[in-house]
């Protein structure tokens, strides 16, 4: 794998006037079970409203439907990524990772998405970031938000020139037997391998310094959580303890305004408990429902993004529930069965199937998580320009 000169990394198109309006180069990636646009960091406006501005212009928040921009009415499909080279010696590409929601204004870029840090080096050899140098390219990636550092590997076949324009050299290889539950098909595997994830957000992996807490909310008698964060900040809690079976549908879960009211009070508590401060206007702690699995996994699932129960569950937010699971005292650890040893795999089964986590332990208890590692796939769909009106560039000087 080799990288662009810093002069060439800079030279990244500037953003073109077309048919009235901004051009912006854009990707637009499936990655795990979300999608949305990435930019070159280089493409976009260095002042961050006005770099905010185009991310929502161009996936058409704050309308509800979303229907002026690539974004489709749901908080899985209203993300984008910005990648640029690496900031570090040790690091190969940054990554910021900006979530909107359908009906807001906001661009949160304070928590990680795993499933779209699954799209960043498909995205990166796309786009002329990185240049393969073999069948596998690994690249190191640190995401700007929370300073994550992932180790990510792809498949970059050779191909020989061909008939039909096809010039010779390496490209990314999407294809591949490997399927994820909530992706249709198959794909090939992209291999991500989380480093130091522990306090991503919150200042350690327990934020509260409990892996128990006890708390009670406006509208909720005292219920036990465990507040943790290797990866995503989550508050977990038993799903019987709200009076639920944690096996609902999504849509039963979506119509339940009680539940939800409760979930946010709770959440605005646990919040605070995390040393996060107001979440009010935040996408995270994510309440996460947890009950015995129904599937043969480890443990059932129901994660709230954060007002709207999440289709699957998040890379992140999968890694830390897996993670809960090997807590010894934890809320979800009374419902897992975990086997001896010191790498285990913990299946966390979510309402379009199962995530599967490695883990790798310590061997000194309590156990401590020393390592996780997932597989992903990944799709590159359209690549072009994005159009956005001239007023999002309203700070850009063109």
């Amino acid at each position: 794998m080799t990288q662009p000169t810093a002069a060439e990394a800079a030279s990244a198109p500037r953003p073109r006037t077309h048919a009235g309006q901004t051009a912006v180069p854009c990707w637009f990636l499936r990655g795990g079970t979300s999608r949305g646009p990435f930019f070159r960091s280089a493409d976009l406006p260095a002042d961050r409203a006005a770099r905010d501005s185009v991310l929502l212009a161009a996936v058409g928040s704050p309308d509800p439907r979303q229907i002026d921009g690539l974004g489709g009415a749901n908080p899985l499909t209203s993300k984008a990524g910005i990648v640029g080279p690496g900031s570090r010696p040790d690091i190969d590409l940054d990554f910021t990772f900006a979530q909107m929601q359908p009906g807001s204004d906001l661009v949160d870029t304070t928590a990680n998405c795993g499933n779209m840090l699954a799209a960043v080096v498909p995205f990166a050899v796309e786009s002329g970031l990185l240049v393969p140098d073999g069948d596998t390219t690994t690249a190191r990636v640190l995401t700007r938000n929370t300073g994550l550092v992932a180790e990510i590997s792809i498949r970059t076949p050779s191909a020989e020139p061909s008939g039909n324009g096809i010039p010779a050299g390496r490209y990314v290889g999407y294809a591949g037997d490997t399927a994820i539950d909530g992706v249709p098909g198959t794909a090939a595997a992209v291999t991500i391998g989380f480093l130091d994830t522990e306090g991503s957000v919150c200042s350690a992996l327990l934020p509260t310094g409990n892996v128990r807490d006890r708390v009670e909310a406006p509208g909720i008698g005292p219920v036990d959580v465990t507040c943790v964060d290797n990866g995503q900040p989550l508050v977990i809690v038993n799903a019987a303890d709200l009076g639920r079976t944690g096996h609902e549908t999504i849509e039963s879960l979506n119509a339940d305004t009680e539940l939800k009211e409760r979930l946010e009070a709770l959440r605005l508590v646990c919040g605070a408990l995390m040393g996060l401060g107001d979440v009010t206007a935040k996408n995270y702690p994510k309440m996460t429902l947890v009950s015995p699995p129904a599937h043969g996994g480890t443990i059932t699932t129901r994660s709230f993004i954060p007002h709207v129960c999440h289709g699957s569950i998040g890379v992140l937010a999968a890694v830390t529930a897996a993670t809960a699971c090997v807590l010894d005292g934890s809320v979800a650890a009374e419902l897992a069965d975990i086997p001896p040893g010191t790498d285990v795999d913990v299946s966390v089964e979510h309402p379009a199937g199962e995530f599967t986590v490695r883990l790798g332990l310590s061997q000194d208890t309590p156990r401590r998580v020393t390592r996780s590692a997932l597989v992903r796939t990944a799709r590159l769909i359209m690549a072009g320009d994005v159009l956005v009106p001239h007023g999002a560039f309203r700070h850009q000087r063109l």
